[in-house]
């Protein structure tokens, strides 16, 4: 679905939806959420990595780079199928996901399923499944044996594997494939239900005028099938360990930098192959989202690569990453493909000149302009039409919560050109963004609903806390906030007005 000349939408991931299971998945309060976003005259749905999540519960350190996560496959349609006997009521946070409880109870029940599919299944059902597994083999065989010989191992990062399974010795491997078959089955079955349902949400999405913007992580981890399969193709010694490993140079918020751990690439290795995998990868994400945002783009111009050894990432150097030559290879693969680039942080020419080579919108966040003067390129009449305007981004505070920690300098700044203060800020940064020129609009769902710094979606370079937690409930999308945020939508010719009722 192509996206109107001037759009707008909102930033929620589906694990901060409403629901009876302990975290938010693609059941029915994600319908009820797109049928929110079209009365209120949004054209857009931006989502957070759908990867399953991995330490610290995070989507940005996953198992896998194609799979998507169990925790989003929705139950009713499970129960619906009469694969599934409905779950006995949980008394789970409605306000928080908390995943220690929250991830082996869903696992649990997605094996009943399997289960009950097992024993029930028509030919019909089974013909869809099998002939899905085929199409997906590119990345499913290698993901669903690594999780079955993950749990065979007790959660065991791979690298402790038997050496014959480490290096993937094809004898170990066929044997391995003949022994854990049925637990093959299940995680390819878990696959299979996910990826149903995401297409099913895009679809009734698209039906109602609403794209979905997926989030693709630059990075993989180390713990995945991604680098189990293809160890070549990162920076690892003979023990399967990173030599050199990602983060950001230290800055003014972060005096150490961040040291996030992901195995760096052989973009040398990647290129010999005419960046193969990179291609399989989007093309695995536009099977489930319109267009979709990549993390940290600037790493592709250059990046930061810190030794394993240095405890902090202060000790790093920026090394060129593939530039230009990535997106040719998989233009030629895929045609144009549809993306956002996430062009924050320390930006050098040489990534604006990667960028405006692409043609790719970069990002404009709000929350950032009013460190110094009218001529600060976040100020919004300092934008250019082909980028994307937020408020703020998953990693931000919300607009309340920058409003209350904000230098007192800055917060004069915001509330005379916003004309706003504590009580409306969030609203002010959400019209600004929308009155700008960008061709897209969005904001957090936070913003929208005015929250503070306690509901904010994670905090950069932080494990646990409330990071990846937050949920919604419905009772705090008023009529009098939906009436507002189609206003703004409608005022800033990013609705189509006759949907809108003013007053």
């Amino acid at each position: 679905m192509k996206l109107p000349d001037r759009a707008a939408g909102v930033i929620l991931h589906p694990t901060s939806l409403p629901g009876p299971h302990g975290v938010g998945d693609l059941g029915p309060d994600a319908y009820r959420f797109v049928d929110w976003l079209a009365a209120t005259g949004q054209s857009m749905w931006q989502w957070l990595p759908t990867t399953p999540i991995g330490p610290g519960d995070s989507p940005y350190q996953s198992v896998s780079a194609f799979a998507g996560s169990p925790l989003m496959v929705a139950l009713e349609p499970l129960i619906e199928r009469g694969w599934l006997s409905a779950p006995m009521a949980e008394a789970f946070d409605p306000d928080r996901v908390d995943f220690a409880r929250v991830v082996p109870w869903r696992i649990a029940r997605l094996r009943e399923a399997f289960a009950g599919f097992s024993a029930r299944v028509t030919a019909a059902d089974r013909a869809a499944f099998t002939l899905w597994r085929k199409a997906q083999a590119y990345w499913l065989d290698d993901y669903a044996l690594f999780m079955a010989l993950e749990t065979a191992h007790s959660g065991a990062c791979w690298w402790d594997w038997a050496a014959p399974l480490r290096k993937r010795v094809p004898a170990a491997m066929d044997a391995a494939k003949k022994q854990h078959a049925a637990e093959i089955e299940f995680w390819s079955f878990v696959q299979w239900c996910f990826d149903t349902q995401a297409v099913a949400i895009r679809s009734y999405a698209n039906e109602r005028g609403i794209a979905l913007m997926g989030d693709l992580p630059i990075f993989i981890a180390h713990h995945s099938a991604d680098c189990w399969a293809r160890p070549d193709l990162y920076f690892l010694d003979d023990a399967d360990q990173p030599t050199v490993i990602a983060g950001v140079p230290p800055d003014g918020f972060t005096p150490d930098g961040q040291r996030w751990g992901n195995p760096l690439y052989r973009w040398d290795k990647m290129a010999a192959e005419d960046f193969a995998w990179w291609s399989l990868r989007l093309k695995r994400a536009m099977s489930h989202a319109d267009l979709f945002r990549i993390d940290h783009f600037r790493g592709f111009a250059g990046y930061w690569e810190i030794p394993v050894t240095c405890p902090t990432a202060r000790d790093g150097r920026w090394v060129p990453g593939p530039g230009l030559a990535l997106f040719d290879a998989i233009e030629r693969a895929l045609g144009k493909v549809p993306v956002v680039a996430e062009d924050l942080g320390l930006i050098t020419p040489d990534v604006e000149a990667l960028r405006d080579s692409t043609g790719f919108p970069g990002m404009k966040i709000v929350q950032f302009a009013f460190g110094g003067d009218g001529t600060h390129e976040f100020l919004p009449h300092n934008y250019t039409t082909n980028c994307v305007a937020y408020t703020g981004t998953h990693d931000n505070d919300t607009a309340r919560g920058w409003w209350d920690q904000a230098p007192e300098h800055e917060r004069a700044f915001a509330g005379a050109y916003l004309v706003a203060g504590a009580a409306d800020i969030h609203w002010a940064m959400i019209r600004a963004a929308c009155n700008s020129v960008a061709k897209i609009a969005a904001y957090p769902l936070q913003d929208i609903l005015g929250l503070g710094a306690p509901q904010r979606m994670n905090i950069p370079g932080t494990l646990g806390g409330n990071n990846w937690t937050w949920r919604f409930q419905w009772r705090a999308m008023t009529p009098e906030v939906s009436r507002v945020l189609g206003l703004i939508t409608a005022a800033s010719g990013r609705a189509d007005e006759s949907l809108i009722r003013y007053g």
